[in-house]
């Protein structure tokens, strides 16, 4: 059972130690506070080396394995959530693992990893795997409790299941029932049941249709979840409505037919809406420039037909009835670089559905390079200058109607775009113009290094947008000594943005990962009135010194003032 610690105190039965973050230097509305932090559970005494008994380490040094809070449901007055291990070493299938990687934030092993060794099967990508843990933290006693060994002592097969998951990617509480799943790393999704109302562990499942899945919706009484088909899902995507209970938790029908894999999902105005990431990018056929003529193979945001169709609810025949309203065709202008365009949070508010882009570093780059290999060291430099990109905000209403509305709130009216003809053939790349004007600022709310705008969620009337901010780890935790005239210095640690109002611009709730520059990202969020529970993403597994910023996952509470 891992340790968990808050602020470097370990706590097991105890509530944990708290602190009050005031974000962004000032005095918002809002105070955010810790509740619960993962500890080391592992001893690293150097790249391919066997791990040491521990911790506590009297070889090598401490190692916090779980980096992710990653499905996040409240239900009742408990929270429950599932984790994920080592994030930023899992690369996709299609991805070369790179030689390991160790520094004193983090190690990255691949193929010379324990497990990897020991098991010569394992693919290099997924050598720094390790299975997720399940937690409930109980609101009312600020009391955590490790679930994992509810799962593993059930049964050989519930226990098998766990160790193959890649993390608990996504959770949901409905109708008396807990869901927890993630993708396998042999294929498949797997789900976790529990009773919400007892805490009784209720069983497993792999559900081998499917690759990925990230985010559930309740809309009018009803259970959706959108997942993914094929490599890392990156084939199609389907929406599930859930028909199951206590006595039958994993039944689920296929009520959405998607080219592309579904990210997050929302209800507004009567009907579902999804975004989706694009056709897998990796290792795929369709990748040249032509391929970003086909817009449903792009991330997308499609609209379900009305819910109040069905029973109620949308059902099976409404499966390829789903509309498409937008695309990164309709902003972004190199056709190469769209084709890596990810679409990640959505909410609807004041009337409009909001939605952002997320940005996987250095993948438009690494497709790029792959249509059109660079030519000279200093193309290649060019390349990588030119297909960098901050996530965008957007809202839209009425999709579809007379009076259909789109606007981009945070993003750019231009952005380089590579002519293959220019100079002669040599190629070139060149500004051209998006087709919008920024209503309210530049991509990623002023910061080139916020990369994902990774989840949206309406809490006591304000819209909060949480960041994936890859600032740390790009520029190897040291800040430019000469900023850039004009621009803003980086920050690090994620940030937290509020729209308190429709039409109004964003304010930065927090630009630290709330105290701590090693948090990454926020990763999912569950509102509970005006109140949020904030799971953070923080991959750094070497940084344990409780004198010093901590890495592992956090879960914080932020509440109005």
């Amino acid at each position: 059972m891992t340790v968990l610690v808050a602020l470097g105190l370990v706590t097991t039965s105890a509530a944990p130690a708290v602190a009050e973050v005031e974000a962004g230097g000032g005095r918002p509305p809002e105070s955010v506070r810790l509740l619960a932090k993962a500890a080391a559970d592992e001893c690293f005494a150097g790249i391919g080396v066997d791990y040491p008994a521990g911790p506590p380490c009297a070889v090598g040094q401490d190692k916090v394995n779980q980096s992710y809070v990653w499905g996040l449901a409240k239900a009742g007055r408990k929270l429950w959530f599932g984790t994920g291990a080592n994030v930023l070493c899992l690369k996709p299938e299609g991805y070369q693992a790179s030689d390991p990687v160790v520094n004193d934030d983090f190690t990255c092993e691949y193929a010379s990893s324990q497990p990897s060794r020991q098991n010569p099967d394992l693919p290099p990508n997924i050598g720094d795997h390790r299975p997720p843990e399940v937690y409930t933290y109980d609101l009312a006693s600020e009391q955590l409790t490790e679930r994992t060994e509810d799962i593993t002592d059930a049964a050989a097969a519930d226990a098998a299941l766990l160790r193959s998951t890649a993390g608990l990617r996504s959770g949901a509480a409905h109708r008396g029932v807990v869901l927890l799943g993630g993708p396998s790393i042999v294929g498949g999704v797997n789900l976790f049941a529990f009773d919400a109302l007892t805490g009784h562990y209720l069983g497993s499942t792999n559900l081998s249709d499917y690759e990925n899945i990230r985010h559930f919706t309740v809309a009018d009484g009803v259970l959706y979840a959108g997942v993914g088909m094929g490599t890392n899902g990156g084939d199609a995507g389907r929406v599930l409505r859930w028909t199951g209970d206590r006595t039958n938790p994993f039944a689920f029908t296929v009520v959405g037919d998607l080219p592309t894999q579904a990210a997050d999902i929302t209800a507004h105005k009567g009907r579902l809406y999804v975004s989706t990431w694009p056709k897998s990018v990796v290792g795929g056929s369709a990748t040249g420039p032509e391929a970003a003529n086909n817009t449903a193979d792009l991330a997308s945001i499609w609209m379900s037909p009305p819910l109040k169709d069905g029973e109620p609810g949308l059902t099976p025949p409404d499966a390829t009835a789903w509309t498409q309203v937008w695309s990164p065709a309709e902003y972004e202008p190199d056709p190469v670089v769209r084709r890596a365009y990810a679409l990640g949070g959505l909410a609807s508010y004041g009337g409009y559905l909001y939605w952002g882009s997320m940005h996987v570093p250095l993948q438009a780059t690494t497709l790029h390079v792959k249509v059109y290999p660079p030519k000279s060291q200093e193309q290649l430099q060019a390349t990588i200058k030119n297909t960098q990109r901050a996530f965008v905000v957007l809202r839209g209403r009425d999709f579809g109607g007379a009076d259909e509305t789109v606007e981009t709130l945070y993003g750019e009216s231009q952005l380089p775009k590579y002519d293959p003809a220019a100079n002669n053939g040599v190629g070139a790349w060149q500004t051209a113009p998006t087709g919008v004007t920024p209503v309210h600022g530049k991509s990623g709310f002023g910061d080139p290094y916020n990369l994902y705008a990774w989840k949206m969620m309406v809490a006591g009337g304000r819209l909060y947008v949480g960041t994936m901010d890859f600032a740390y780890i790009a520029l190897d935790g040291q800040m430019p000594t000469e900023p850039t005239p004009g621009v803003d210095p980086p920050t690090f640690g994620s940030d937290l943005w509020s729209f308190d109002t429709p039409g109004r611009p964003a304010r930065a709730v927090d630009k630290t990962g709330f105290g701590n520059p090693l948090n990454q990202g926020v990763r999912t969020m569950v509102a509970d009135g005006s109140t949020l529970y904030i799971g953070m993403a923080n991959p750094m597994n070497l940084r344990t010194d409780p004198n010093t910023h901590l890495g592992g996952w956090e879960l914080h509470k932020l509440t109005r003032r």
